[in-house]
């Protein structure tokens, strides 16, 4: 059998982090939560999952510094790292993407197709704006 594909899920807040996880984990992934930049940086350290989604406003180091962190390192760089955050401005979507980040999915997240909308993310195709 099959591993379930690992995603970490960089989320400070605790209703985003519960839905989006088992949102993920009813659509068979596997999902390790890190609350901050230094629980993301451990997470990655360990086991490096297919692919991040990573909260922009997180305490201390915020999300944008840590996915260029995680591009200047030589084993993460490749990981897919998506934005999942709620600023959602004109201008953001390209500033994350200007950023390393290699997808965006806006807050609040879309019940029906969040899942779909990281899958889509994992196969390398183009990511959903909206979320949905």
């Amino acid at each position: 059998m099959r591993e379930p594909t690992r995603v970490l899920l960089v989320e400070d807040n605790e209703q985003n982090l519960e839905l989006a996880q088992f949102l993920l984990e009813e659509a068979g992934l596997s999902v390790e939560v890190a609350r901050n930049a230094f629980e993301a940086r451990s997470a990655l350290s360990r086991r490096p999952p297919a692919i991040v989604l990573m909260d922009i406003d997180l305490p201390g180091i915020d999300g944008l510094d840590l996915v260029m962190e995680i591009r200047r390192n030589q084993e993460w760089r490749r990981l897919p790292v998506v934005a999942l955050t709620a600023h959602a401005m004109r201008g953001d979507r390209e500033r994350f993407l200007a950023g390393g980040c290699s997808g965006y999915i806006s807050k609040p997240i879309q019940v029906a197709s969040f899942a779909t909308d990281v899958r889509r993310h994992l196969d390398g195709a183009e990511d959903s704006e909206d979320g949905g």
